[in-house]
């Protein structure tokens, strides 16, 4: 991450996501909570938005508290993040939730 222009919490808050292991997913508040801020949940968010290495580091696997995805930068959107959850093998209910977790 040292390379990767951004902010010292960007830096944090990417650096973490890449931990989250694959067909897994976290939500922003979650994450914030990992990187030491736990009321900067949006500030996470906003740190995913500005991923500048989305096959490096998986911001897809990051979704919002009430089980909806969320926003996704990369090209297609919201449409490509669907089908890179789905290919994990993340399950989506309809209108782009996630099902409840086992």
């Amino acid at each position: 991450m040292k390379n990767i222009k951004g902010t010292e919490f960007q830096k944090k808050v990417w650096s973490e996501i890449t931990k989250i292991p694959k067909g897994k997913t976290i939500t922003y508040k979650e994450l914030a909570m990992k990187v030491g801020k736990p009321k900067a949940y949006r500030a996470v968010a906003n740190a995913c938005a500005k991923n500048p290495l989305l096959e490096i580091i998986p911001c897809h696997r990051v979704i919002r508290g009430d089980g909806k995805m969320g926003g996704y930068k990369g090209k297609k959107g919201i449409e490509r993040k669907r089908k890179l959850l789905t290919n994990e093998g993340v399950k989506l209910q309809k209108y782009n939730s996630l099902s409840s977790k086992d």
